[in-house]
């Protein structure tokens, strides 16, 4: 894909999420910062930020498979976050203030980065089960929660984002990992 094919399709996948039931709807959600072959995410949470949502991003370390999702609260909060020996911006490991997503009230909606889907909510991440963890860590009822239904500990609604070239008849699936809700795709 060259640049511009990237981009374009970025804009369509933003323009279908910002206008999506379940974004319009969340008032807490989980949005990763792009990598430049993924579709970006950079409009879709300054949106999101503009209209007053709280909005997390992934903080991970490399050394393990554990990842949290720490508040941000504008544009400039996010580029000024250091960046990963990825060269992927994320809150600081010794930056204890930030707002954890988990203790402090859930999410709503998480956007899920992958490199590959299929139509069944299968995705093909990276390899390293962040979020698959992080979604199986999402599962588990808050302390102090009310279960009022049999379906608050399915956890956050998930949508994966995909370029057209990022979707497949099926993805290989492992017994661990989580099943996403929806894929948004130009």
């Amino acid at each position: 894909m060259t640049t511009a094919e990237r981009a374009d399709q970025s804009a369509l996948i933003t323009e279908k999420l910002i206008k999506h039931p379940k974004f319009m709807c969340s008032k807490r959600i989980s949005i990763y910062l792009s990598m430049p072959e993924e579709p970006s995410t950079w409009e879709i949470l300054s949106s999101a930020l503009r209209v007053g949502k709280a909005c997390f991003v992934p903080r991970y370390a490399s050394n393990r498979t554990h990842m949290d999702m720490l508040r941000v609260t504008s544009m400039e909060d996010v580029l000024g976050l250091p960046r990963t020996k990825w060269n992927i911006q994320q809150p600081a490991m010794v930056e204890t203030d930030r707002e954890d997503a988990l203790q402090t009230g859930g999410l709503d909606l998480v956007l899920v980065p992958g490199l590959a889907f299929d139509s069944h909510g299968n995705r093909l991440g990276r390899g390293k089960g962040y979020y698959d963890t992080f979604l199986h860590r999402c599962r588990i009822p808050l302390p102090g929660a009310l279960q009022t239904s049999s379906t608050e500990s399915l956890g956050p609604y998930t949508i994966g984002l995909a370029f057209l070239e990022m979707l497949y008849p099926s993805v290989p699936v492992h017994e661990h990992d989580v099943i996403i809700n929806e894929i948004i795709s130009p």
